[in-house]
């Protein structure tokens, strides 16, 4: 089933409870600090409902209709498919909403192409999942997710001797009819706006913490959830054309707060194994299905940059100089090699696990180190073209609202070659990619949210052909022949 913007908003209102500081916010959907955020997420919505966009967002399975994103894929065609429908999503918020429902829904859809793995940890988790999976497709939910440990520890021996309230996540209790959680887990991104949230863990923790090794599902409204958001970059944004992303895709990172939030068992996937507790996601096409729409994320990401940078050198006048065609031809070239990136990760599919298409791993984990290690140096080009031209634009475009002002802004402001309102919104617009407190944040983002940039470089090393190319330097070395002692 595939519903529409205005029922998802409805969703939006279900008593979820967010936290500003102290201010307690019960309607994300009317709060200036998400309003817009959510109109943004109901967009994704109706066009994916949209009955002429239908071949686009969905595939149809035992006579009902998905969205795309859950579809377990058999083969090239369907990986082909299924990018295409992410990509889409992506160009809606150019970008810049790295969890977008389309994001979380992989990871569960990776799973459900290996639950087997889940049942043989303990019968019936695998059973739990394919059945939250099905259950999610078909109510077409919005899924966040919270997998990492508060305080930053992973060993149970970090802290000897101390006597501490232990702030991560944990089960404090279980019984006959499920578990019961509290405790805080980062980082939610887009939970103000999701349906549900699953909680687990990325990043590998110490045996000794099994209470921590909880993977489940939770609906955001449970009794005892609540959202702690940090700083939502929209509330303060009066005007669109003073904060053009900001202002519309803030999608809002937040802490997951539980107070003996009850679980039942059927959402309950794995239970006290603090090892296989990350290695789930590595051993089931998880981590890959979610990270390959991280990178058609970036994908339309860096269309948006490369257009930016060449409308700010066509404003500024410059766009002719040499120099500057060498920086606007390596920004494009670079748009073109993580757009190869993600079509080769399907021209070299591999059929894992069995009777399933999964995107080649080692060209996914190549190009998610190739984002989180680029992103800064493709921003800070845009901010070198870009100049100082964004200080001089008024603090507001509300300066059109007098008379007065207005007409000298619109005679001193313009130039040759762009109006004053059109410029005005132009530099805006780069500012909040290179300047704002928004920009700032998704330069922490494209860092870290597939956790640091030593963690995916593991993971390129885990995947890599290690052995052939041992052959390669053995088969060449054998080639070569030493002198004997007679020369």
């Amino acid at each position: 089933m595939l519903i529409s913007g205005a029922q998802k908003l409805e969703r939006m209102r279900d008593g979820r409870i967010v936290y500003i500081g102290a201010e307690r916010v019960d309607d994300v959907t009317a709060h200036p600090a998400f309003r817009e955020g959510a109109r943004t997420v109901a967009a994704i919505y109706d066009r994916k409902a949209d009955p002429a966009q239908r071949d686009l967002f969905s595939f149809e399975e035992d006579g009902e209709r998905h969205s795309l994103y859950w579809l377990r894929c058999r083969n090239r065609d369907d990986l082909v498919r299924r990018m295409r429908a992410m990509k889409a999503i992506a160009d809606m918020t150019y970008g810049f909403v790295g969890r977008s429902p389309d994001q979380v829904a992989g990871l569960v859809t990776g799973l459900a192409m290996d639950a087997g793995l889940l049942d043989r940890l303990r019968p019936g988790f695998g059973q739990n999942l394919l059945r939250y999976y099905d259950y999610a497709r078909r109510n077409d939910l919005y899924l966040s997710f919270a997998v990492t440990p508060a305080s930053g520890r992973k060993s149970a021996d970090l802290f000897p001797g101390q006597q501490r309230d232990d702030p991560n996540l944990q089960v404090v209790a279980e019984n006959g009819s499920g578990v019961v959680v509290s405790g805080m887990k980062m980082l939610a991104t887009g939970a103000v706006f999701a349906d549900e949230i699953m909680i687990g863990n990325l990043t590998p923790i110490d045996d000794k913490l099994k209470s921590e090794a909880i993977t489940a599902a939770l609906p955001i409204n449970a009794p005892g959830v609540s959202l702690w958001a940090r700083q939502p970059y929209a509330q303060h944004a009066r005007h669109e054309a003073d904060y053009p992303l900001s202002y519309r895709y803030d999608e809002t990172d937040s802490v997951l707060v539980c107070d003996r939030v009850k679980i039942p068992w059927d959402r309950v996937f794995l239970h006290n194994d603090a090892a296989m507790s990350r290695r789930i996601y590595i051993e089931t096409p998880a981590n890959c299905y979610q990270n390959h729409q991280s990178n058609v994320r970036f994908w339309s990401k860096m269309g948006l940059i490369v257009g930016v940078a060449s409308r700010i050198c066509k404003a500024n006048g410059i766009d002719h100089i040499p120099a500057v065609r060498e920086q606007l031809g390596r920004l494009v070239s670079l748009e073109a090699l993580i757009g190869g990136l993600v079509q080769g990760q399907i021209e070299a599919w591999e059929e894992w696990p069995k009777g399933y298409a999964t995107p080649n791993r080692r060209i996914m984990y190549a190009a998610l180190n190739w984002c989180q290690e680029s992103h800064t140096g493709i921003v800070d080009t845009l901010r070198t073209l870009l100049g100082g031209y964004p200080m001089v634009m008024p603090a507001s475009i509300d300066v059109v609202t007098d008379e007065a002002l207005r007409d000298r802004f619109e005679r001193w402001w313009k130039t040759p070659s762009i109006e004053a309102a059109e410029r005005h919104k132009l530099y805006k617009l780069a500012w909040d990619i290179v300047g704002t407190e928004f920009a700032g944040r998704h330069m922490l983002y494209e860092k870290f949210y597939a956790g640091s940039s030593i963690v995916v470089r593991n993971q390129s090393d885990r995947e890599a052909p290690w052995e052939r190319f041992h052959d390669a330097v053995d088969r060449l070395l054998a080639g070569i022949e030493v002198p004997d002692a007679n020369g």
